[in-house]
């Protein structure tokens, strides 16, 4: 019973979360869609947990670090390309809904595992930073997935895949470099400034989105 109450926690800060986000679409995407979504975010953060129980054996933390980040973005990138097909990704905006909501499924399996790990107290801190960090850590790749409603060519497609997702990954690992070392101030200022920096770019994202989508009509279903 005693962790009943953080892993509740979780589940509500979670679609807490996920409501906030996915309320700016101006065109609500199908739920089940969604839901097979954050649920293929779920399934990523099993895979990404596979390979970073083998991390630890390479001892250089600085590696280590990057070769997590690396792993958790890449694996919530394909569970969010689920959906670059269905007929129900048709805007710019669906970019950024399917891959915050992807990130959340990711969240909300590491906070439950986290949870049962290291007990009541060190859930707490963990879920209230890093539900909302994976969130951030996705929206460049949300953006650039959205942004093949904006840019024409396969070429273009692939590019602003690329840079998204490894905007994601330096934004991850930069966070994660900065939470894991000494808790000093000049640490915690420039921990400040990578969360703000975080999410300025998911509002600039949004904002985008938002006014396309005021200016374009939706095509036809």
């Amino acid at each position: 019973m005693a962790l009943a109450l953080p892993l509740a926690a979780s589940v509500v800060l979670t679609f807490g979360w996920l409501w906030f986000f996915v309320r700016r679409d101006r065109h609500p995407e199908p739920p089940w869609l969604l839901a097979r979504t954050f649920g293929w975010g779920m399934v990523a953060w099993a895979v990404s947990a596979a390979f970073e129980a083998s991390f630890q054996r390479l001892g250089v933390a600085a590696f280590v670090l990057l070769l997590a980040a690396v792993v958790e973005e890449a694996t919530k990138f394909l569970a969010a390309s689920t959906v670059v097909t269905e007929r129900a990704f048709d805007e710019p905006m669906d970019g950024l809904v399917y891959a915050v909501t992807a990130a959340l499924g990711f969240a909300l399996m590491e906070n439950v595992t986290y949870t049962l790990g290291f007990g009541t107290h060190a859930a707490t801190w963990h879920a209230l930073l890093t539900t909302l960090a994976h969130a951030l850590f996705s929206a460049p790749q949300g953006y650039s997935l959205g942004s093949r409603h904006l840019r024409g060519g396969e070429y273009a497609s692939h590019w602003w895949r690329s840079r998204g997702l490894l905007l994601s990954v330096a934004l991850h690992f930069v966070f994660n470099g900065l939470v894991t070392g000494g808790a000093g101030w000049p640490q915690l200022a420039v921990l400040g400034v990578v969360v703000v920096l975080m999410v300025v770019l998911t509002r600039r994202y949004y904002l985008h989105f938002e006014e396309h989508a005021r200016t374009n009509p939706r095509p036809p279903q």
